[in-house]
């Protein structure tokens, strides 16, 4: 009996390490003090935006109030900056810069889709200067991204001395370039002319297989960085390793491969590499600079899709958030979301810091939609955690599959399974074709497994929480969390099919073919996936909208207080013909928000191109401007002179299908 046949108080049961409901009942704390023990960058979010979220905590919350419900009408843009870094040769369909800067005093530093570094004024656009670490085309994995640079002050320079506050970046070629804030010039005495070589021990090098996109985080004087490793290759995949180096020589600090940690801890022995096809981090880390922890939320191992021939070390870490030591890069603890997990359900979301019932936490967002509230000194649960048992295993690898898998009780962004009632189409015809689809389609409810015939990933693998993550207004106890609402289409292919239809690895000796599908190999099966499954009449969703919504979820009880569909459809349509509709459906979202003290949410990510400020009481829009291309980066808000900008990089994005261009545009009220 499936999971979806069972009701749902039978198919839960309390983990026994649950501290249950009473907890969620006890007030909130006040936010760590926070920036005023930060080494790394020891100005507070306010008139900057020091780190990738704001603050070190990663809440994404300005104390700003100059731009309120009440005035937001009356925003203008006050520049638009273009970076020039437009799609290179042979990668516009994978152009998705996603850049959110920092803002040091009166600078902007931000990275560009090819990770030139660059620093502009922050109260008029004009350049300041620009670093080209000149990445190759070649090196785009799956799309030209940069998600944002890291700073970092060194106490043991003089104020004004070159390189004291420090912009760091990391590239898709896998370097680690650190600049002078000031003049841009690299620091050189951090590796080797300002620069790390992260292929170092990584192995045979490859371009566009082993990749960072995330910004790295510095905690103790020390950068942490994991890489992108590209999706479905092949089981011998660069290795998932996260290292750690010294903030002001560069030197390797401590590296921590989870399936060797103390052999690897220095750096692989002579003639090895770190272990290959072990989970990665992708995504942006958290620094807890009191407590000298860093918090890794890792993906999934190599091959995504299959998983009988994964190591035992493999499954006690994939899909889980891990907590290092920063100095030694030892493991504190570790949560794990999903056990065996052959759905890509990789933690993508940057965790938040925060304090809840009384103790220092972590609020960790997932993929499948389910929050998670951890304590942030030992990963024990501070919000209730169940089980759901009796899940269906599927006929491919049944004695791998889990039977049961932990959900979070308190809250979670995913929706009811789907029905053949929720097909939906644009004329009856392709409704119809939908729900023939769906009849067609192997599907049991949440966590489906992988099969040869068509099967249906509901949420889809880019559902839930992704690299946007959530925002947190502690003071008025709110968790503002933007998320997807559709299914994947998924089909397992066996390798002789595979390998007719070409499917080859990066790198492999027949090139690279991977846009036939996933070809997976080391084990049986490639994969085909579909992410947005979609009517092959029309090409519009086969399920029926919204497809992504934003939603306020009351700390104290893990409530929704208000969840509203985000996205119109303007540029949605049969075909692929916008419709021009200003009707609200709820579109796919990538990308995050920024949260204002005056109660304003800031948010682009949709897919209509629309950049709005939402009122975080209520979720009605009360501003919009339209983007050159799509908002997929996380905006921010900043002050110069006593006047509050909001800011978003509007680069559009090829997965979003949302245009291309290299703006950034900040607003004001208008005088």
């Amino acid at each position: 009996m499936t999971s979806d046949l069972l009701p749902w108080p039978r198919r839960l049961r309390l983990a026994a390490l649950c501290l249950a409901s009473s907890l969620s009942a006890l007030p909130l704390l006040a936010q760590d003090a926070g920036p005023a023990a930060d080494a790394a960058m020891p100005i507070p979010v306010g008139a900057d935006w020091p780190y990738y979220g704001g603050d070190s905590l990663a809440q994404r919350f300005s104390p700003l109030s100059q731009i309120t419900p009440g005035n937001v009408a009356r925003l203008e843009r006050a520049f638009v900056y273009h970076t020039g870094d437009l799609p290179p040769g042979g990668t516009g369909g994978k152009y998705a810069p996603e850049t959110t800067p920092l803002k040091i005093g009166n600078s902007l530093v931000m990275c560009s889709a090819m990770n030139q570094l660059i620093s502009i004024d922050a109260a008029s656009g004009a350049e300041n200067w620009r670093f080209d670490p000149g990445v190759a085309p070649e090196a785009v994995p799956f799309g030209a991204t940069c998600r944002g640079v890291a700073a970092y002050t060194d106490p043991d320079r003089a104020e004004g001395e070159a390189c004291r506050v420090r912009v760091i970046g990391a590239t898709l070629d896998a370097r680690l370039i650190a600049l002078d804030l000031a003049t841009g010039k690299p620091c050189e005495g951090f590796g080797t002319g300002g620069q790390v070589d992260l292929w170092e021990g990584i192995g045979e090098k490859v371009p566009g297989f082993y990749a960072v996109t995330a910004p790295p985080t510095v905690v103790r004087g020390i950068i942490v960085t994991g890489a992108q490793v590209k999706d479905g290759q092949a089981e011998d995949a660069p290795s998932g390793v996260v290292r750690g180096y010294d903030a002001v020589t560069g030197a390797l600090a401590w590296a921590w491969d989870l399936a060797a940690p103390d052999e690897m801890r220095s750096g692989p022995p002579e003639g090895r590499t770190y272990t290959r096809g072990t989970p990665n981090m992708w995504t942006a880390a958290t620094a807890d600079e009191a407590r000298g922890i860093v918090y890794l939320p890792l993906g999934n191992s190599a091959v995504d899709y299959y998983g009988s021939n994964r190591s035992e070390v493999e499954n006690a870490y994939a899909t889980s958030l891990v907590a290092l030591d920063a100095e030694t890069g030892r493991e504190l603890w570790h949560f794990q979301t999903l056990r065996h997990d052959v759905w890509d359900y990789d933690l993508g979301s940057q965790a938040t810091l925060l304090d809840y019932a009384g103790r220092p936490a972590i609020l960790l967002p997932s993929k499948q939609g389910d929050l998670y509230i951890l304590d942030r000194e030992t990963g024990a649960p501070l919000t209730p955690v169940g089980e759901i048992t009796g899940l269906p295993k599927g006929d491919i690898e049944p004695d791998y599959i889990s039977d049961s898998q932990p959900v979070s009780l308190w809250a979670s962004l995913r929706k009811p399974p789907l029905t053949e009632k929720r097909m939906w189409g644009f004329t009856p015809i392709d409704q119809l074709y939908c729900r023939i689809r769906f009849r067609q389609a192997v599907y049991e409810g949440y966590l489906t497994p992988p099969s040869t015939k068509n099967y249906i990933q509901y949420p889809g693998y880019n559902g839930g929480s992704d690299w946007g993550s959530v925002a947190v207004d502690a003071g008025r106890g709110l968790l503002i969390a933007s998320y997807n609402d559709f299914a994947n289409l998924n089909r397992l292919v066996r390798r002789a099919e595979a390998d007719a239809e070409g499917m080859r690895p990066l790198g492999g000796p027949e090139g690279n073919t991977t846009s036939r599908g996933q070809p997976q190999v080391g084990a049986p099966y490639g994969v085909k996936t579909s992410a947005g499954w979609r009517s092959g009449l029309t090409e519009l969703p086969c399920t029926q909208p919204p497809y992504g919504g934003i939603t306020a979820i009351d700390l104290k009880t893990g409530q929704p207080v208000w969840d509203v569909p985000l996205g119109t459809a303007r540029r949605s349509g049969p075909f692929g013909l916008p419709s021009l509709l200003p009707l609200t459906i709820g579109t796919p979202n990538n990308g995050g928000a920024v949260l204002t003290a005056s109660g304003l949410i800031f948010i682009g990510a949709a897919t209509d191109n629309l950049f709005r400020a939402i009122d975080i009481e209520t979720g009605e829009t009360l501003w919009t401007d339209v983007l050159p291309a799509g908002g997929q980066a996380n905006p921010i808000s900043y002050e110069v002179d006593g006047t509050q900008y909001v800011l978003i990089a509007a680069g559009g994005h090829h997965f979003m299908e949302t245009g291309v261009s290299d703006a950034i545009i900040a607003y004001r009220l208008k005088d």
